[in-house]
């Protein structure tokens, strides 16, 4: 597939069938926010990446595909997800307080992969890697809620953070100066999930990581590190 956009600024706005965020399990999963009298729609964005990237447990293993598995509502609920489903969660959210959101698919070299997940994976480069972009203050800023604070301390990474001002998009290295992330391709930035293609794309490209139609194989990412 080319490099695609489907995302306008309006239909960045708009619940969609997997940023679902007028469900209850995404309005519960947003309480506490700061109201809009309280705080700043830029202040109000980088809460909700930070709810997002750790109250959310990041993992590959065992992860719901089904179109089901991949809405905002359902990843609210489980409390569990890859890049793709937090980072459908993160988008859903800020369309919720009325900040536009896009997401954006690339496929990414990552360098510090457990041997396991590189067996499954076939490699160390990983298709569909998710990420979402934001509009604040008139520009389109990336942010990555991707990666929880306590899985970057196992695979000894700093969290990356966000302020709302400059992109957040991938660590280029670990704390030991190793090489981490790098991307290599991206696919576009979409309004909504283009479901069939991300999924297509994966079976294509990893195989060996599906442990059923729909859900990739069981495992676990602390354990992996944990040897």
């Amino acid at each position: 597939m080319s490099k695609h956009d489907t995302a306008t600024a309006d239909s960045g706005l708009r619940a969609t069938e997997f940023l679902d965020f007028h469900a209850t399990e995404v309005q519960a999963f947003m309480a506490g926010i700061p109201g809009d009298q309280e705080a700043t729609p830029r202040e109000r964005a980088v809460w909700l990446y930070y709810r997002v990237r750790d109250r959310i447990r990041y993992e590959i293993y065992d992860a719901d595909l089904s179109r089901d598995g991949m809405r905002a509502s359902r990843i609210a609920a489980s409390g569990t997800g890859m890049c793709l489903h937090k980072s459908v969660l993160y988008a859903a959210c800020l369309r919720a307080i009325g900040l536009p959101s896009r997401l954006v698919l690339t496929d990414v070299r990552n360098h510090l992969a457990s041997p396991r997940l590189k067996t499954h994976l076939g490699g160390d480069v990983f298709h569909q890697h998710c990420l979402t972009s934001v509009r604040l203050d008139g520009r389109w800023i990336r942010a990555t809620p991707v990666f929880n604070r306590t899985l970057c301390r196992l695979y000894g990474m700093a969290p990356l953070e966000f302020d709302g001002l400059a992109d957040s998009v991938h660590h280029p290295y670990d704390q030991t100066g190793r090489r981490h992330m790098e991307f290599l391709r991206e696919h576009g930035e979409f309004d909504d999930l283009p479901y069939e293609f991300v999924i297509g794309d994966l079976r294509a490209a990893h195989p060996g990581l599906f442990g059923s139609r729909v859900r990739l194989r069981p495992g676990s990412l602390e354990a992996d590190v944990a040897g």
